[in-house]
């Protein structure tokens, strides 16, 4: 299903206009998603090109927001 990139390769993605999340080993594309955040957008900036599996989990995301971040899902490592 979509991209195979490698940790490298998403740690370009680190900006707002281009913005991709690790989480569970699947590449997010999170660009269009950014300013919707509850949390604020500089959440997502924080983790930004970074594997965010442990933010993620230490939130306590709901199940609704586990099927958005599913909708946005792009690829794997």
């Amino acid at each position: 299903m979509g991209l195979e990139l490698t940790y490298q390769d998403v740690a370009e993605h680190n900006t707002k206009k281009d913005l991709f999340i690790v989480v569970h080993d699947k590449i997010y594309d999170c660009t269009k998603f950014v300013d919707e955040h509850p949390g604020g957008e500089e959440v997502l900036l924080d983790v930004a090109g970074q594997d965010s599996t442990e933010a993620f989990e230490d939130v306590g995301h709901s199940d609704e927001a586990r099927e958005t971040l599913a909708q946005l899902e792009v690829g794997v490592l």
